[in-house]
């Protein structure tokens, strides 16, 4: 079990998502995104933020969910994350972005199924409650470590 500050709570389709506010850079709205020749379908492509060149990575096919057309309230998530030994920004689109807030309790449960199912639960830090209603807390390095080698950018 680990402890938890403020998070930011995100949604794809009725899924509740949340990260550590404090990897968050900036929330964008959507804008033009740069397809990359080749690129793998979770790389959306590049797009430029305050001068520097950030890979957009499309959220709901990291978490294995179907595609969905963009809406107003889409978003792109800047954030950084820590991936064989440095510190990278990139970011990420989602439907959409709830709020900057703390669960209801610090203390994050572990993923009780993973060992049942043989199920790789790389991408989840573990289990939160906003409300009562279930919080999946996503462990951004893990999920951008293994996309490391497509999102690389220097």
């Amino acid at each position: 079990m680990s402890t938890l500050g403020s998070v930011l709570t995100l949604a794809c389709d009725d899924e509740m998502f949340a990260l550590p506010v404090e990897r968050v850079q900036e929330i964008l709205d959507l804008r033009p995104i740069t397809r990359l020749p080749n690129a793998p379908p979770h790389l959306l492509g590049m797009i430029d933020v305050r001068g520097s060149g950030v890979a957009v990575a499309d959220l709901r096919a990291m978490l294995g969910m179907a595609p969905t057309a963009d809406t107003e309230m889409s978003r792109i998530v800047v954030l950084w994350v820590q991936t064989e030994g440095r510190r990278t920004v990139v970011s990420f689109r989602a439907d959409r972005v709830i709020e900057v807030t703390a669960l209801d309790n610090d203390d994050l449960e572990e993923l009780p199924v993973a060992g049942l199912f043989n199920w790789r639960d790389r991408m989840i830090a573990g289990i939160g409650r906003r409300h009562g209603a279930i919080v999946t807390v996503l462990d951004m390095d893990r999920i951008f470590a293994g996309l490391a080698p497509e999102l690389s950018v220097a």
